[in-house]
């Protein structure tokens, strides 16, 4: 039976955990104390990690034991112990269940790095998230074995445990289709907002939080202010509350910042989120002008369309609003040489001129490299 402390200390900060970083590290901390452990890691493999990507791991230490260096998982995973992927999830095992006793001199050899490592005893936890995930929890102590009570805290967590490892790895999948849309918007110089009917921004993605300044002022409900000029706050409001209210359709243009050319333009949300959910009224859109590298454009437009060196940048240089004539002179290309090689790239590319290819690689993958 979970009582009131456990909930508080153990299965709380399991649930708040997910959004550490690293994760669960306020759990890990009480788990110690409620223990009587002197020492704890936690590691996490995520099934999706490239072989060569380091797990996560997070150590804690009793106050006692805090200036004492952490444990080394490198070396206990050298030791030759009970693989940890044979370990039964959910199942606690003491050190002894991981030893070697088929082997005496491996045994002796791992006594004695245990101990110098300061590991008299110590509780194993293995959890699995489903194949996504998995981690293995580790707590020790030194003079004395671990109570049954300190045991009995630790299978109870098992479930729970694996239950924030799963949510811990669905989390992590969507912030990777996050910021992989994030990062091609931002290639792109794009910045987007969700507002509210009364213009109050629900998210901002990292391009416009940086070209956009925000209001310190409380608000009574959720939500922030852009810092603008009163006019302009006014018209962004009104706007917002004629496409909530269905008086317009979308396609409004505010101009945030003359200084900077700023434009923000509003159009009605047709986001489609999943329930439980807080849809917001209207999208903000925003951009900026940012190229990609000169010679990835390159390389791209080589690839796709089969362009020497030369033809892709000059292809490059031409997409930047260069003419034929001084993209070849940038090339050291003679006037005669640049234009016939705009020939044989209109060519290649199946455009109709300089327009057309200007047009072809900006709607292409080139700005994206």
């Amino acid at each position: 039976m979970f009582n009131h402390s456990d909930q508080q200390e153990l299965f709380l900060p399991l649930v708040e955990g997910v959004h550490e970083t690293p994760p669960w590290g306020a759990f890990m901390r009480n788990l110690v104390a409620r223990t009587y452990a002197r020492r704890a890691f936690l590691i996490i493999t995520l099934a999706s990690a490239m072989p060569t990507q380091e797990p996560t791991v997070i150590h804690v230490s009793a106050p006692r034991a805090v200036k004492e260096p952490p444990l080394d998982f490198r070396r206990l995973d050298g030791l030759g112990l009970h693989p940890y992927g044979q370990l039964r999830p959910g199942r606690v095992y003491a050190i002894d269940e991981v030893l070697d006793f088929d082997n005496a001199e491996r045994l002796a050899f791992q006594r004695a790095a245990l101990a110098e490592m300061g590991i008299r005893y110590g509780r194993w936890l293995r959890v699995t998230a489903g194949g996504a995930a998995d981690a293995w929890l580790l707590l020790v102590r030194e003079r004395e074995d671990f109570s049954s009570s300190a045991v009995s805290t630790l299978a109870a967590i098992g479930p729970h445990l694996t239950a924030a490892l799963r949510t811990l790895a669905a989390l992590t999948q969507q912030r990777l289709q996050t910021a992989m849309a994030q990062s091609a918007l931002a290639r792109l110089g794009v910045g987007q907002l969700a507002f509210d009917a009364a213009g109050r921004v629900m998210a901002a993605d990292p391009v416009a939080e940086e070209l956009l300044p925000y209001s310190n002022a409380p608000e009574a409900r959720a939500g922030r202010r852009l810092q603008l000029l009163p006019a302009v706050s006014s018209a962004l409001e009104q706007a917002c509350a004629a496409i909530a209210e269905g008086r317009s359709e979308g396609g409004t243009l505010l101009l945030l910042d003359p200084s900077r050319n700023l434009h923000l333009l509003l159009r009605k949300s047709d986001l489609n989120l999943p329930e439980p959910r807080a849809v917001p009224a209207v999208i903000g859109t925003l951009r900026i002008a940012r190229r990609e590298d000169e010679r990835a454009g390159a390389l791209v437009l080589r690839g796709i369309h089969g362009l020497s060196d030369r033809e892709a940048a000059l292809a490059e240089k031409v997409s930047r609003g260069e003419t034929i004539t001084d993209a070849g002179r940038t090339l050291r290309l003679t006037d005669e040489t640049a234009r016939n090689y705009s020939k044989r790239i209109y060519a290649k590319t199946g455009t109709q001129g300089q327009a057309d290819l200007v047009r072809d690689i900006l709607s292409g993958l080139t700005p994206l490299a």
